[in-house]
């Protein structure tokens, strides 16, 4: 089944592309939760003017962008975690922690899946962060993981 995916999905597709994916999955879960429509003619149609409107927003909201990647621009966010003996922590340090770091100390909000981490963060120490906040806005944040 081909579909239009309305939002970016994981291990499916970017926004505003066509893809093939099963039946099934199409049917009873993309397409009733609002994330994708059936790739039929009028809808192939309709895509080229949702880019174009979806293109006019993201560039409205490229000075937004840049204002918080200049906010964060040199910024170190301090990351709490519960510690061993060894100074290895418990778990590890996630995007989902950045982003409500993010939220609390410099009341940035940010969707954790724009954060990356190019390391895994199991140990205390100073580690770095991608943020891909536009496709012509990333900045690398610094991070410092600590004991509570």
């Amino acid at each position: 089944m081909e579909i239009i995916l309305l939002q970016d999905i994981d291990k499916v597709g970017d926004k505003h592309t066509i893809v093939t994916v099963r039946n099934g999955y199409g049917r009873n879960y993309l397409i009733p939760q609002g994330l994708a429509i059936v790739a039929n003619a009028t809808n192939r149609n309709m895509l080229e003017d949702l880019k174009r409107r979806e293109a006019t927003v993201e560039s409205r909201r490229l000075s937004e962008y840049q204002a918080i990647a200049d906010k964060l621009q040199g910024a170190v966010l301090k990351i709490g975690a519960k510690v061993g003996t060894s100074g290895k922590i418990f778990g590890s340090v996630t995007n989902v922690q950045l982003a409500n770091a993010l939220k609390e100390q410099y009341e940035v909000e940010i969707e954790r899946r724009k954060i990356s981490i190019p390391e895994e963060v199991k140990m205390l120490g100073a580690y770095k962060a991608i943020l891909a906040l536009h496709k012509e806005v990333h900045v690398e944040i610094d991070f410092e993981v600590i004991a509570e």
